[in-house]
């Protein structure tokens, strides 16, 4: 009885079949024991006659459910029958895979499925790693790993679970689902913007023939590359390509770091006609409208950062950057100097006044291009103001404020970031000179608060970090320097203003001077035209030298670390500052410059802690190695031979290793 009036007997499925029939018996019963107790209170004669009643009743109930248990405990026995013949038929016939070791990693026992993957070998009894040594190998490095993993063992891939407490692995292959799972991401639809850097400048002196054959040359290279790798390609315009792929090629371009780069530099170079390509390349979109401007917007980065290379970006991801190996060749006219100097006149007439800033720890570069504008607005008669820290300032700049105590008009234009947000309205133009990354510019509330009024002169290649809506874009990496590229623009300024001063046009020329080593680096025609004009309205090359002159402690610095070099190779050299010491930036780039005349080295890092805290790399080369991809895999930027980063939260020697690591990488 103690069955029958269990919880689960009550639920089986063969006693829901008389389970009315029971309960109709069970509430007689109770009926006719009510109904007797009642009858003998009343009278003894009917309460003997209804007994006998009630007793037949109970032989009656008692055989009924006698006969149910016995039909439930046959369907249960069935029924567990059924279960456990299942459970050893799933075992042998299920396609999932199961194999149990024992301690020893011993195969105690494998199902029929899994057994096809060893073939007709004997597994049983044996070693698993002498069965199969890449399945030992996957079911050690899984083994305390909770959850289901995705595992390729051999040609096929697997869901693998490990159940450590009985050793037994479960194996479901999906080679399958996995194979359309990787066909779905090598058929996403990629977009590519291909644009010939310098092909008007090339051909500007060429006869049509050449012309033509030069035409020719590149589309066959192009259409022959995109032929290789089953992309679709179109020319737009003489310079412009478009081309469409899937993810699964734009791998395996990225793969051989796009050749096709080096394959039409070299080419056209031995034919004395150097053509570069840049390259923007989108995907993970499936709005093709979107990609297409991303693929624009990528290719303009390309362009930006001086050409010569390909730059590949998701809508939400990380820009990736392959080639940029030789340096920007130079291609600005005069004709785009005037129309930026043109819409910079019309910007400022806009605006109620200019604020033009540079970027952290100042050079020459960066103050010398903003005494340049505040003189290009006084021509235009703007009020403009530079803002500078003027705490943290190395001694050719300090040399130069010094020097501006005689000219109370510019001192006075000199302004902290907190007078400069006093100061701005909504009508305020913001210019960053010498620098296009917000994080690094000399006061970021500034740029925050103008972000919709900002202008970029710069003449280093651009990054990824950049000004989110900028109303006007000057970036040259082919100028040796800001200050030459302001320095045009002073042809183009009306010439019934007062003309730039002696010490604007000292402090501009010095800025060249820095940037260029003394004209040895990055100097082209167009930087000793700007250089020619500077001296000619009263630049003085005395007062230059006296600006750069180092003072005896950062002569010592300088001397301290290069006795601290080390090199890495044959051609690079790296000296590491002292641990917890402070070293001055701009000594920091001077013993990376200075490292880099050494017989035989073609480029030289140099990493410092700063004032702020943070660790410091200068890098420098001859041309031969590309510093700026490096110092970008680091957080910074700068030109293909001269860069820079910081690093936040470590320490010198760790900086050192992340350095090493990334030489060995490019290497």
């Amino acid at each position: 009885m103690k069955q029958i009036f269990s919880k689960d007997f009550w639920h089986l499925p063969a006693f829901m079949k008389n389970r009315k029939i029971m309960l109709i018996a069970i509430f007689l019963l109770l009926l006719s024991i009510v109904c007797e107790i009642m009858a003998f209170i009343v009278n003894p004669v009917l309460g003997l006659i209804l007994l006998v009643l009630v007793l037949l009743t109970i032989g009656v109930a008692f055989f009924t459910l006698k006969e149910i248990t016995e039909d439930t405990n046959e369907y249960i026995s069935d029924l567990s029958y059924r279960i456990k013949r299942g459970e050893q038929e799933s075992l042998i016939k299920m396609p999932i895979g199961i194999l149990f070791l024992s301690e020893k990693d011993e195969i105690e026992w494998i199902n029929p499925y899994l057994q096809k993957y060893f073939g007709k070998n004997e597994v049983l009894g044996k070693k698993i790693a002498d069965v199969d040594e890449e399945l030992a190998s996957l079911i050690k490095e899984n083994y305390k790993k909770k959850g289901p993993l995705e595992v390729a063992w051999g040609e096929h891939r697997f869901q693998m679970l490990i159940q450590t407490d009985i050793h037994a692995v479960y194996l479901m292959d999906i080679t399958r689902y996995a194979e359309i799972e990787q066909h779905d991401q090598n058929t996403g639809m990629v977009v590519g913007q291909i644009f010939l850097d310098n092909y008007d400048e090339v051909t500007q002196t060429m006869t049509d023939k050449k012309v033509s054959n030069l035409s020719n040359y590149v589309t066959n290279e192009l259409s022959n590359w995109a032929r290789r790798f089953k992309m679709y390609l179109k020319r737009v315009d003489d310079d412009h390509f478009f081309v469409v792929a899937y993810t699964g090629v734009l791998k395996q371009l990225e793969d051989e770091k796009f050749k096709i780069l080096d394959r039409i530099r070299e080419r056209t170079s031995k034919q004395n006609f150097p053509l570069t390509l840049s390259i923007g390349i989108a995907y993970e979109d499936d709005n093709l409208a979107a990609l297409a401007r991303l693929a624009q917007s990528n290719l303009d980065l390309a362009l930006g950062r001086g050409g010569d290379q390909v730059v590949v970006k998701t809508p939400n991801g990380q820009a990736r950057f392959y080639g940029g190996k030789t340096n920007p060749m130079e291609k600005r006219t005069r004709v785009r100097a005037r129309m930026i100097s043109q819409a910079l006149q019309e910007l400022m007439s806009q605006a109620d006044q200019v604020f033009v800033m540079g970027h952290k720890q100042p050079d020459m570069d960066s103050v010398g291009a903003c005494l340049g504008i505040r003189r290009i607005a006084a021509m235009n008669k703007k009020k403009c103001w530079i803002v500078l820290d003027k705490d943290n300032l190395h001694s050719d700049v300090q040399r130069l404020m010094e020097e501006l105590e005689q000219y109370p008009d510019i001192k006075g234009k000199i302004i902290s970031t907190e007078e400069a947000l006093e100061k701005t309205t909504e009508q305020s133009l913001l210019i960053m000179v010498d620098h296009s990354k917000p994080s690094i510019s000399a006061s970021k509330e500034l740029y925050t608060k103008l972000i919709n009024r900002v202008m970029v002169i710069d003449h280093h290649r651009r990054g990824e970090e950049f000004p989110e809506n900028p109303v006007l874009v000057y970036i040259e990496p082919y100028a040796s320097s800001t200050c030459e590229l302001i320095t045009e623009m002073f042809e183009y300024q009306s010439k019934e203003s007062e003309p730039i001063n002696k010490i604007e046009a000292t402090a501009m020329l010095t800025g060249i001077i820095v940037d260029t080593r003394s004209f040895s680096l990055r100097t082209g025609t167009r930087t000793f035209d700007a250089a020619s004009y500077l001296r000619s309205v009263g630049a003085d090359s005395v007062i230059a030298q006296h600006f750069m002159k180092e003072n005896a402690d950062s002569f010592l610095q300088r001397n301290h670390l290069i006795d601290r070099v080390e090199f890495i190779g044959d051609h690079i050299a790296l000296c590491a500052g002292e641990a917890n010491k402070v070293y001055d930036p701009v000594t920091a780039a001077q013993a990376a410059d200075a490292l880099l005349t050494v017989s035989g080295v073609e480029a030289s890092f140099v990493i410092t802690q700063r004032r702020d805290g943070k660790i410091g790399i200068s890098a420098r080369s001859n041309g031969k190695v590309n510093v700026q991809v490096v110092m970008e895999r680091l957080g910074g930027g700068g030109h293909l031979s001269n860069a820079a980063t910081q690093l936040e939260n470590v320490l010198v020697n760790e900086a050192r290793e992340q350095l090493l690591d990334i030489l060995k990488k490019e290497n």
